[in-house]
């Protein structure tokens, strides 16, 4: 932790760079350093333009459009009809909820620089579900991705937005495109099984079945893989009446294994809040 106060105006602009270089927005530091900051602005002519987006970002994220405008204005007047200072501009619209003005802006500069248009595309989609048209903001996602097919990110959006629309098979799609980029991440399997399980019927909780192993195979430490395993197996149960089946008996040691790892790590974990919800979460889901 840095104590702000003390450090110098060099150590500031060094951390001012550190960010910048890791992708780090730290909204509240730099808005507690603004002053001196641009104090010393000057002091810096080969990154004055980087600082100032610095500072443009943080008064936007800590609600001082004011001060926002007046870099943004600082910018325009040293590089007019710059792009970079235009996606500034619809910024600072949608900060004030005029869409209106951000989409007339974000379409300028789709049409100017189409090899660079995804940020200006992204940034639409943002604005057409921040105003709550998700049918809307679903279509223009698909658009962008029959245009960019291995952005994770749309693909991740995408299904959400699935899954707020309650269209579970199309969100399921979405994470089986995730897994195919990235197939060692166990959080898309542990969702792809989350979502098989929320679909519901015996080939679906066969699926969530599958994907929690998989998932616990790739993470053994994921407890939402075990309990959710424990709860497609528990259905499962209830689908293989019959006790002699190989099914039944294949999802019942799987059953078993589940909630044996659980009890494990709750003696692991005794005496944590952790362990207490666990029991909890037990209580409700496991049958006799």
């Amino acid at each position: 932790m840095y104590n702000y106060e003390e450090l110098s105006i060099n150590e500031i602009f060094d951390l001012l760079r550190k960010w910048r270089d890791n992708n780090e927005r730290k909204s509240n530091e730099i808005m507690s350093l603004s002053e001196r900051i641009m104090d010393n602005l000057d002091s810096q002519p080969n990154e004055k333009y980087l600082i100032l987006e610095q500072l443009i970002m943080a008064d936007l994220d800590c609600n001082y459009p004011m001060l926002a405008a007046k870099w943004i204005e600082m910018l325009d007047a040293d590089f007019p009809d710059s792009l970079r200072v235009m996606k500034f501009k619809s910024m600072w619209y949608e900060a004030h909820d005029n869409y209106e003005q951000a989409f007339g802006i974000l379409n300028k500069i789709i049409k100017a620089d189409e090899i660079n248009a995804p940020p200006a595309l992204k940034r639409c989609i943002a604005i057409t579900k921040a105003m709550g048209m998700t049918n809307e903001a679903i279509t223009k996602l698909v658009e962008y991705l029959n245009q960019f097919m291995s952005d994770m990110e749309a693909w991740q959006e995408l299904s959400e937005l699935y899954l707020q629309v309650q269209e579970y098979s199309r969100a399921a799609f979405c994470i089986e495109e995730l897994i195919l980029h990235q197939p060692h991440n166990h959080l898309f399997h542990q969702r792809l099984a989350d979502i098989r399980y929320t679909m519901g019927g015996v080939e679906n909780m066969e699926l969530a079945k599958t994907y929690y192993c998989q998932t616990l195979k790739l993470n053994p430490n994921n407890m939402r893989a075990l309990l959710g395993l424990i709860l497609a197996a528990n259905n499962l149960l209830g689908h293989y009446k019959s006790s002699g089946s190989a099914k039944r008996k294949e999802v019942w040691k799987l059953c078993q294994w589940a909630q044996s790892e659980v009890t494990k790590r709750q003696r692991e974990a005794q005496g944590s809040n952790d362990s207490a919800l666990t029991s909890a979460m037990l209580a409700l889901t496991i049958g006799d």
